[in-house]
């Protein structure tokens, strides 16, 4: 019986021995076998050299972007649109190099059990060689990833999935999604058209500047245009507008009063943008694109309920926010005349305290009307002068009393601003707090 017992232990002993051994031989069989490639290349492209891209999706809807002699994109199919680059862009850098997660079959035949017969979507790449290479994109592997195949190459791979969302785009996803395509940078002039009021024509004098040319020359709100053309610049399409929906624009568009009309010029031109109103709903037609949108931008729409007194300067002055280097100003009897030398500011030779003077240009720099009038001006009792931008500006404004508020008068400048009685006090309050640097006290 001990003897049996021995003879099968002695037997587990060897079989347990060979599986050892063979496992061993296995894992280095292993080690010596090169790693399964899972880097292999599906496409390696030159972006730059890519002209063209056909997208085509299994339910026959194609789009074909083309590359033209400035290196801009433009869709040709369906029909002519305007592109957007950045999105164009994004899609031909995807396409022009791809990885594959890994290679499924070396040679394979059976796509259609992939989704790559036909496939899913088909990407097809024009190059400057005049070569065109065809990406088959299929289903998902269980995985994750998606099958993918090159025509004229035998192997089938997987891909990462971001990869085909990258390139599974439509001619909506790709054009330009703006109702109205100026460069903000170029534009010179603005007209604006809004329902029951005279038309109001900006054009703009310099970087940021505005004036109103139209009813009359008159000093213009340049934040607020500069605003207002950035939101129209921004003013979008809704690219997923469906037919339906289309249809209902168009009607309540045409059913609609007008609310404005707005006409910008720039270095390509006019383009116009035309705007109906229902309701509390902003239908707009654009001269750039086809087809009725609604504006669901209220930053937008609200520039539609202004009147000119919103678009005129309101700031009695204009140097902004940079400071002066001169003020005077006489009050009756009183008079400020404070001058900055490098960082000083300096009264009759005498160093000033900057803090109380840069108050005084604090209250210059906020006041501003609560209102514009017409007539009323009668004798100033304050004058104000106001030199900036290295001395290249000069401004004088006048300032009488009116009942118990005050108007301000600007030089050359017909326009009469009301300033409230406590605008008024708190300036004349900042004047008389103009006061010399005290001495320091030296250190002991």
């Amino acid at each position: 019986m001990k003897l049996t017992r021995l003879i099968v232990a002695a037997a587990l002993m060897a079989a347990l021995g060979g599986l050892l051994w063979w496992s061993n031989k296995s894992e280095a069989a292993k080690e010596a076998k090169p790693p399964a490639d899972t880097t292999a290349k599906i496409l390696s492209l030159k972006e730059g050299d890519i002209r063209q891209l056909e997208i085509d999706h299994k339910d026959g809807e194609q789009t074909v972007i083309k590359r033209d002699s400035s290196n801009q994109w433009q869709i040709a199919a369906p029909k002519p649109v305007a592109t957007d680059q950045g999105s164009v862009g994004t899609v031909s850098t995807a396409v022009s190099s791809i990885s594959s997660d890994r290679v499924v079959d070396p040679n394979a035949t059976d796509l259609a059990s992939y989704g790559l017969m036909p496939a899913d979507l088909t990407v097809k790449i024009g190059t400057a060689d005049g070569k065109t290479t065809t990406l088959l994109v299929g289903d998902e592997a269980p995985s994750g990833s998606v099958y993918a195949k090159v025509e004229g190459d035998p192997r089938l791979f997987t891909m990462s999935k971001s990869v085909k969302d990258s390139l599974d785009k439509s001619t909506k996803d790709l054009r330009d999604k703006r109702l109205l395509t100026f460069d903000s940078n170029t534009v010179t002039r603005v007209e604006l058209n809004i329902a029951g009021q005279p038309p109001i024509e900006f054009g703009r004098s310099g970087p940021n500047q505005w004036q109103i040319l139209k009813p009359k020359v008159m000093r213009a709100d340049s934040t607020q245009l500069e605003d207002f053309v950035g939101r129209l610049h921004e003013a979008e399409m809704d690219p997923m507008l469906s037919d339906e929906d289309e249809k209902k624009y168009t009607m309540a568009y045409a059913s609609a009063p007008s609310a404005a009309t707005v006409t910008i010029t720039s270095s390509s031109g006019e383009q116009k943008l035309e705007v109906h109103k229902s309701k509390d709903d902003y239908y707009a037609k654009s001269s750039v694109v086809e087809g009725v949108y609604k504006l669901t931008a209220a930053d937008l729409t609200s520039f539609f309920n202004k009147k000119l007194d919103d678009f005129r300067n309101k700031k009695i002055f204009d140097f902004g926010f940079n400071d002066p280097n001169r003020v005077e100003i006489k009050d009756g009897a009183k008079t400020v005349s404070v001058e900055k030398m490098g960082e000083n500011w300096v009264s009759g030779g005498k160093t000033m305290d900057t803090t109380s003077v840069q108050s005084l240009i604090d209250r210059l720099r906020d006041l501003s009307a609560s209102k514009f009038v017409d007539t009323g001006f009668g004798t100033p009792v304050i004058d104000l002068t106001v030199v900036s931008d290295s001395g290249k500006r000069t401004e004088k404004v006048q300032i009488a009393p009116s009942g118990k508020d005050f108007l301000a008068k600007r030089e050359n400048d017909p326009t009469l601003y009301q300033l409230d009685a406590s605008a008024v006090q708190d300036l004349r309050s900042s004047v008389g707090d103009v006061r010399e640097q005290p001495p320091q006290t030296k250190k002991k």
